[in-house]
């Protein structure tokens, strides 16, 4: 059974929380997820840390569909891979969750694609034939693709070691249990 958009929603609401002002955090100052730069952006003014603090979770949901689920064009996917693309689009950018799908494709022998992070017919009929061959192995290499960035994170900068846990089972949380056949 395929996850409707608020079910994914509410996944990525569980997975970003509430508010937060962490120092240590690129983001800044963020609610259920949304980063002050990303709601000034929405509001088409400076958002203040307070109008972020007092943003309605309606309002997160609402820049989430426009923003990270339809623009990219996150349902051009097969079904299956949508919950953890949707997810990938917020926790890491639109562009750099495209981009999971491309360079999995490609080391996949799929299809040889451009890894440039746009979403166009050829990355989603790509994505198609990805997921006929592979199936769920498609939807764990995705998984796999986040968890090594997440390591490169860490690896580049070491402030961002306190959040590895936390990224790491967010990705572990999308991988699918694939039956061996013998």
């Amino acid at each position: 059974m395929s996850e409707t958009i608020e079910d994914m929603l509410n996944t990525i609401l569980k997975h970003e929380g509430g508010f937060v002002d962490d120092p240590n955090d690129r983001g800044g100052a963020t609610n259920f997820g949304i980063t002050q730069a990303t709601y000034s952006e929405w509001l088409g003014r400076k958002a203040s840390v307070d109008e972020v603090r007092r943003m309605e979770i309606d309002t997160a949901k609402e820049i989430y569909r426009a923003n990270y689920y339809f623009k990219p064009r996150i349902n051009g996917f097969p079904e299956p891979t949508q919950p953890q693309v949707f997810d990938c689009a917020v926790n890491h950018g639109q562009r750099r969750a495209i981009k999971f799908v491309q360079t999995v494709i490609n080391l996949a022998d799929i299809d040889l694609i451009v890894v440039d992070g746009l979403n166009g017919p050829k990355t989603m009929k790509a994505a198609e034939r990805a997921y006929a061959a592979m199936g769920d192995y498609f939807i764990n290499a995705i998984a796999d693709e986040r968890i090594d960035f997440y390591h490169r994170i860490v690896a580049h900068d070491s402030s961002q070691k306190k959040f590895l846990k936390g990224w790491l089972r967010r990705a572990n949380s999308f991988k699918v249990k694939v039956e061996d056949v013998a």
